[in-house]
Protein backbone atom coordinates (compact mmCIF):
# COMPACT_ATOMS: atom_id res chain seq x y z
CA UNK A 1 0.00 0.00 0.00
CA UNK A 2 1.26 3.32 -1.18
CA UNK A 3 0.61 7.17 -0.64
CA UNK A 4 1.18 10.34 -2.02
CA UNK A 5 4.15 12.15 -0.92
CA UNK A 6 2.24 15.50 -1.26
CA UNK A 7 -1.14 15.13 -0.06
CA UNK A 8 -1.13 11.60 1.42
CA UNK A 9 -3.90 10.08 -0.05
CA UNK A 10 -4.04 6.36 -0.39
CA UNK A 11 -2.68 5.28 -4.07
CA UNK A 12 -3.49 2.80 -6.17
CA UNK A 13 -0.86 0.30 -6.98
CA UNK A 14 -1.35 1.15 -10.45
CA UNK A 15 -1.35 4.57 -10.66
CA UNK A 16 0.96 7.28 -12.48
CA UNK A 17 0.18 10.29 -10.74
CA UNK A 18 -2.15 11.09 -7.67
CA UNK A 19 -5.97 11.81 -8.42
CA UNK A 20 -6.19 14.38 -6.43
CA UNK A 21 -3.20 16.38 -6.64
CA UNK A 22 -1.60 15.13 -9.58
CA UNK A 23 1.64 14.27 -8.22
CA UNK A 24 3.60 11.61 -10.36
CA UNK A 25 3.97 8.19 -8.50
CA UNK A 26 7.63 7.39 -8.37
CA UNK A 27 9.12 3.58 -7.44
CA UNK A 28 12.74 4.26 -5.77
CA UNK A 29 13.52 0.70 -6.86
CA UNK A 30 13.08 2.00 -10.80
CA UNK A 31 15.05 5.51 -9.99
CA UNK A 32 17.72 3.12 -8.50
CA UNK A 33 17.54 1.22 -11.91
CA UNK A 34 17.51 4.25 -14.01
CA UNK A 35 20.52 5.56 -12.13
CA UNK A 36 22.94 2.43 -12.65
CA UNK A 37 25.21 2.21 -14.76
CA UNK A 38 25.67 -0.26 -17.09
CA UNK A 39 28.29 -2.78 -17.29
CA UNK A 40 27.72 -3.47 -21.08
CA UNK A 41 27.11 -0.70 -23.90
CA UNK A 42 23.31 -1.24 -25.00
CA UNK A 43 24.08 0.12 -28.86
CA UNK A 44 25.51 -2.77 -30.88
CA UNK A 45 27.87 -1.57 -33.41
CA UNK A 46 30.07 -3.75 -36.33
CA UNK A 47 33.88 -4.80 -34.57
CA UNK A 48 35.98 -3.16 -37.18
CA UNK A 49 37.87 -5.35 -39.37
CA UNK A 50 41.36 -6.71 -40.14
CA UNK A 51 42.39 -5.33 -43.49
CA UNK A 52 43.92 -7.55 -45.75
CA UNK A 53 46.60 -5.63 -46.29
CA UNK A 54 47.21 -5.26 -42.41
CA UNK A 55 47.76 -9.18 -42.07
CA UNK A 56 49.71 -9.31 -45.38
CA UNK A 57 52.26 -7.09 -43.73
CA UNK A 58 51.92 -8.93 -40.64
CA UNK A 59 52.73 -12.72 -42.30
CA UNK A 60 55.29 -10.85 -44.55
CA UNK A 61 57.37 -9.26 -41.46
CA UNK A 62 57.43 -12.50 -39.71
CA UNK A 63 58.22 -14.54 -42.29
CA UNK A 64 61.12 -12.33 -43.63
CA UNK A 65 61.76 -11.94 -39.73
CA UNK A 66 62.66 -15.61 -39.15
CA UNK A 67 64.38 -16.32 -41.89
CA UNK A 68 66.66 -13.15 -41.35
CA UNK A 69 67.38 -14.34 -38.37
CA UNK A 70 68.26 -17.77 -38.97
CA UNK A 71 70.10 -17.22 -41.80
CA UNK A 72 72.07 -14.40 -39.22
CA UNK A 73 72.96 -17.10 -36.56
CA UNK A 74 73.73 -19.99 -39.15
CA UNK A 75 76.02 -17.83 -40.40
CA UNK A 76 77.92 -15.94 -37.26
CA UNK A 77 77.57 -18.88 -34.97
CA UNK A 78 75.90 -22.59 -35.76
CA UNK A 79 78.31 -22.65 -38.91
CA UNK A 80 78.08 -26.59 -38.76
CA UNK A 81 76.01 -27.27 -41.73
CA UNK A 82 73.36 -24.89 -43.57
CA UNK A 83 70.22 -25.88 -41.50
CA UNK A 84 69.25 -22.30 -41.97
CA UNK A 85 68.04 -23.38 -45.22
CA UNK A 86 65.65 -25.67 -44.03
CA UNK A 87 64.07 -22.67 -42.53
CA UNK A 88 64.23 -19.89 -44.91
CA UNK A 89 62.70 -22.37 -47.35
CA UNK A 90 59.75 -23.25 -44.45
CA UNK A 91 59.02 -19.64 -44.20
CA UNK A 92 58.94 -18.44 -48.33
CA UNK A 93 56.78 -22.02 -48.59
CA UNK A 94 54.15 -20.31 -46.01
CA UNK A 95 54.40 -16.73 -47.25
CA UNK A 96 53.51 -18.38 -50.73
CA UNK A 97 50.39 -20.41 -49.77
CA UNK A 98 49.15 -17.67 -47.31
CA UNK A 99 49.50 -15.11 -50.54
CA UNK A 100 46.13 -15.59 -51.57
CA UNK A 101 44.78 -15.29 -48.37
CA UNK A 102 46.15 -12.59 -47.26
CA UNK A 103 47.66 -10.55 -49.79
CA UNK A 104 46.29 -10.60 -53.39
CA UNK A 105 43.32 -12.52 -54.51
CA UNK A 106 42.38 -12.02 -58.02
CA UNK A 107 44.61 -14.34 -59.57
CA UNK A 108 42.76 -17.86 -60.89
CA UNK A 109 43.74 -20.95 -58.46
CA UNK A 110 45.60 -22.23 -61.31
CA UNK A 111 48.05 -19.63 -60.93
CA UNK A 112 48.54 -20.19 -57.03
CA UNK A 113 49.05 -23.77 -57.71
CA UNK A 114 51.37 -23.23 -59.90
CA UNK A 115 53.17 -20.99 -57.53
CA UNK A 116 52.82 -23.22 -54.36
CA UNK A 117 54.31 -26.13 -56.49
CA UNK A 118 57.57 -23.91 -57.84
CA UNK A 119 57.92 -23.09 -54.39
CA UNK A 120 57.63 -26.25 -52.64
CA UNK A 121 60.26 -27.59 -55.05
CA UNK A 122 62.54 -24.36 -54.16
CA UNK A 123 62.03 -25.50 -51.03
CA UNK A 124 63.09 -29.68 -51.59
CA UNK A 125 66.22 -28.21 -53.33
CA UNK A 126 67.59 -26.40 -50.29
CA UNK A 127 66.86 -29.40 -48.28
CA UNK A 128 68.43 -31.35 -50.90
CA UNK A 129 71.46 -28.72 -51.12
CA UNK A 130 71.83 -28.60 -47.08
CA UNK A 131 72.42 -32.56 -46.66
CA UNK A 132 74.20 -32.86 -50.26
CA UNK A 133 72.38 -35.28 -51.30
CA UNK A 134 70.54 -34.38 -54.93
CA UNK A 135 69.76 -38.09 -56.37
CA UNK A 136 66.35 -38.68 -53.80
CA UNK A 137 65.66 -35.01 -55.05
CA UNK A 138 65.65 -35.88 -59.10
CA UNK A 139 64.09 -39.09 -58.63
CA UNK A 140 61.62 -38.54 -56.33
CA UNK A 141 61.22 -34.83 -55.40
CA UNK A 142 60.43 -33.42 -58.87
CA UNK A 143 58.21 -36.28 -60.29
CA UNK A 144 56.05 -36.34 -57.25
CA UNK A 145 55.49 -32.82 -57.12
CA UNK A 146 54.71 -32.46 -60.57
CA UNK A 147 52.70 -35.19 -60.74
CA UNK A 148 50.40 -33.59 -57.60
CA UNK A 149 50.38 -30.55 -58.95
CA UNK A 150 48.35 -31.57 -62.35
CA UNK A 151 45.94 -33.72 -60.35
CA UNK A 152 45.09 -30.74 -57.81
CA UNK A 153 45.04 -28.70 -61.18
CA UNK A 154 42.54 -31.16 -62.24
CA UNK A 155 40.81 -31.01 -59.86
CA UNK A 156 40.52 -27.29 -59.04
CA UNK A 157 39.20 -27.81 -63.04
CA UNK A 158 36.73 -30.23 -62.14
CA UNK A 159 35.69 -27.97 -59.48
CA UNK A 160 34.88 -25.04 -61.15
CA UNK A 161 34.10 -26.06 -64.66
CA UNK A 162 32.29 -29.33 -64.09
CA UNK A 163 28.31 -29.46 -62.48
CA UNK A 164 28.96 -28.77 -58.64
CA UNK A 165 27.83 -30.08 -55.41
CA UNK A 166 28.30 -32.19 -52.28
CA UNK A 167 27.55 -35.38 -54.26
CA UNK A 168 29.94 -34.31 -57.57
CA UNK A 169 32.95 -32.82 -55.19
CA UNK A 170 32.95 -36.19 -53.81
CA UNK A 171 33.28 -38.02 -56.99
CA UNK A 172 36.04 -35.29 -58.53
CA UNK A 173 37.81 -36.14 -54.21
CA UNK A 174 38.10 -39.27 -54.52
CA UNK A 175 38.82 -39.89 -58.42
CA UNK A 176 41.84 -37.46 -57.58
CA UNK A 177 42.76 -39.65 -55.01
CA UNK A 178 42.90 -42.62 -56.47
CA UNK A 179 45.26 -41.01 -59.57
CA UNK A 180 47.79 -39.67 -57.13
CA UNK A 181 48.39 -42.42 -54.98
CA UNK A 182 49.07 -44.68 -58.14
CA UNK A 183 50.80 -42.18 -59.64
CA UNK A 184 53.07 -41.81 -56.31
CA UNK A 185 53.71 -45.65 -56.10
CA UNK A 186 54.42 -46.08 -59.80
CA UNK A 187 56.94 -42.97 -59.20
CA UNK A 188 58.63 -44.17 -55.90
CA UNK A 189 58.97 -47.80 -57.96
CA UNK A 190 60.68 -46.40 -60.74
CA UNK A 191 63.44 -44.55 -58.40
CA UNK A 192 64.29 -47.79 -56.64
CA UNK A 193 64.47 -49.50 -60.32
CA UNK A 194 62.23 -52.53 -59.19
CA UNK A 195 59.21 -53.64 -61.17
CA UNK A 196 56.24 -51.03 -61.57
CA UNK A 197 53.71 -52.95 -59.76
CA UNK A 198 50.30 -51.40 -57.37
CA UNK A 199 50.76 -52.37 -54.03
CA UNK A 200 49.16 -50.42 -51.30
CA UNK A 201 47.60 -47.93 -53.88
CA UNK A 202 45.24 -50.52 -55.46
CA UNK A 203 43.88 -50.41 -52.19
CA UNK A 204 43.39 -46.66 -51.92
CA UNK A 205 42.54 -47.22 -55.86
CA UNK A 206 39.45 -50.14 -55.09
CA UNK A 207 38.28 -48.03 -52.46
CA UNK A 208 37.69 -45.22 -54.22
CA UNK A 209 35.99 -47.00 -57.39
CA UNK A 210 33.67 -48.51 -55.03
CA UNK A 211 33.07 -45.12 -53.51
CA UNK A 212 32.89 -43.88 -57.10
CA UNK A 213 30.62 -46.08 -58.11
CA UNK A 214 27.90 -45.48 -55.49
CA UNK A 215 27.74 -41.84 -55.91
CA UNK A 216 27.13 -41.97 -60.02
CA UNK A 217 24.63 -44.44 -58.93
CA UNK A 218 23.46 -41.35 -56.33
CA UNK A 219 23.88 -39.05 -59.11
CA UNK A 220 22.31 -41.10 -62.13
CA UNK A 221 18.88 -41.86 -59.65
CA UNK A 222 16.69 -38.57 -58.79
CA UNK A 223 14.75 -40.02 -56.18
CA UNK A 224 17.62 -41.36 -54.83
CA UNK A 225 19.86 -38.37 -54.87
CA UNK A 226 16.87 -36.54 -53.22
CA UNK A 227 16.49 -38.96 -50.33
CA UNK A 228 20.15 -39.12 -49.83
CA UNK A 229 19.88 -35.48 -49.91
CA UNK A 230 17.34 -34.48 -46.87
CA UNK A 231 18.77 -37.77 -44.89
CA UNK A 232 22.02 -35.63 -45.00
CA UNK A 233 20.87 -32.37 -44.97
CA UNK A 234 22.70 -30.99 -47.88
Amino acid sequence: MSYCVNCGVELDDSAKACPLCNTPVLNPNEMLKANAIAPFPKEKAPVEEIRRTDLGWLVSTVALATAVTCGMLNWLVFRQNLWSLAVIGACVLIWVILFPLVIYHKWTPYIYLLLDGATLLLYLYLIARMVEKYEWYDGLGIPIVLWTLAVLELLTFAGRRLPKGILAGGLYFFTALAMLCVGIEVIIDDYLEGPISLGWSAVVLTVCVIIDIAIITMLSRRRLRDAVRRRLHF
